[in-house]
């Protein structure tokens, strides 16, 4: 009885232990997102009043709704901060599921115009208006007043912000390919549904795009000889895929060779290549040799990474229950053979310090002996000769 009891005290363990180490399941990360978004005080501000919270995507943004939601929005909180000189600070903070939507949202709102600050993971400002975020946490803050120690106020602030965990820090891989050179500050987009493609005036529809296949977009504008060019990046899941999508431009790029009219251009015809996992267009009223150097600055790297985050839930699922159930094994294995070897070690070491006393007693030692021998008797001869061979009998 005890054996069973002590082997359902070790899986327990294992559970126990199993289920401690699951931090990155969706419950984990669920407890994450309660955290409050904003701060009672901070850097000499002080909430006036109780934050308004809301799950609504509506309440953050009634007319870009549904551009959030593609960015998988999951609330919101708005408050008023107040100092003793009598300056107020109006913060709205919007959280995602993770930092590729923060970062969609913030280029979404982004404007050309906007200088660029050293808040948080990216921040801009306009006059008394901030726009900054952090991690999963996209945040837009007015002053009434602006001075010289906003800016760190901010950065304050950003720090106090609440953090995801593991690969909900991981910003969107399509990013890194775009060119440094030429780039025009604060004009690159990313989007992850149609409706934020289509509010980007991106040069190409959803169709082509094909959200249905986890793609993803990014684009950006950059100053050629030739003109102000536009690029566009479509980031698919692998090069299979981006094969078969490949084969939709082709056509629309004949047409518009053949009629002289780009029906996915703004302006001007457009170029286009595949690199990888990548299809970069190039468009606008640029030469055809600026077009080319243009897309030869984008280069797929195949990278093999442990924080890139994934789109597909169930894989991730089955990826921890499968971890979790190696752990368990693992812990059950190991206490397994720590407590082997300490009954082993314990009954050695009391077997030479109290020898015959705890284990092996004599009490407990003995068993029943039937004593079972053989015995020589001698026969005497009746003629006084000499005696005859001995036999053998057994004891009765």
């Amino acid at each position: 009885m005890s054996v069973f009891r002590s082997a359902g005290i070790v899986i327990f363990l294992g559970a126990v232990v199993g289920l401690a180490c699951a931090g990155d399941t969706p419950a984990a990360s669920a407890s994450v997102q309660n955290v409050p978004l904003l701060p009672q005080q901070f850097a000499g501000w002080q909430m006036q009043g109780p934050a308004k919270t809301s799950a609504d995507v509506a309440t953050a943004d009634p007319t870009n709704a549904a551009v959030l939601r593609e960015y998988r929005f999951t609330d919101f909180a708005s408050a008023t901060y107040a100092r003793d000189d009598g300056r107020t600070l109006k913060i709205r903070s919007a959280r995602f599921a993770d930092a590729s939507g923060a970062f969609g949202a913030y280029t979404f709102y982004l404007q050309r115009e906007m200088a660029r600050e050293q808040i948080g993971d990216q921040g801009a400002s306009l006059g008394a208006r901030v726009l900054f975020y952090r991690g999963n946490v996209l945040v837009e803050a007015l002053f009434s007043q602006e001075t010289a120690m906003s800016g760190a106020e901010l950065r304050e602030l950003a720090g106090a912000l609440p953090q995801p965990r593991g690969n909900a820090l991981a910003l969107p891989p399509v990013i890194s390919y775009m060119p440094r050179r030429g780039y025009i500050p604060n004009t690159q987009k990313y989007a992850e549904g149609p409706e934020g493609l289509a509010a980007l005036a991106a040069p190409v529809s959803a169709d082509i795009v094909d959200f249905g296949t986890s793609s993803e977009v990014t684009l950006g504008r950059y100053n050629t000889p030739s003109g102000e060019a536009l690029l566009l990046l479509i980031y698919y899941t692998n090069p299979q895929v981006a094969i078969e999508h490949l084969k939709r431009i082709d056509p629309l790029h004949q047409q518009a060779e053949a009629t002289g009219v780009s029906s996915m251009a703004t302006a001007g015809q457009f170029f286009y290549k595949r690199t990888g996992s990548i299809i970069a267009l190039a468009s606008g009223p640029i030469s055809d040799s600026d077009a080319k150097s243009l897309l030869g600055m984008v280069n797929y790297e195949a990278s093999v990474t442990w924080s890139q985050a994934t789109e597909n839930r169930d894989m991730h699922d089955l990826y921890l229950l499968v971890l979790n159930v190696l752990i368990i094994c693992v812990v059950i294995g190991g206490l397994a053979i720590v407590a082997g070897v300490a009954f082993g070690g314990f009954r050695i070491l009391m077997k030479r310090w109290f020898p015959d006393k705890v284990f092996d007693r004599p009490e407990q030692m003995e068993f029943i002996s039937l004593h079972l021998t053989e015995t020589i008797i001698e026969m005497p001869s009746p003629s006084g000769g000499e005696s005859p061979e001995p036999r053998l009998e057994k004891p009765s």
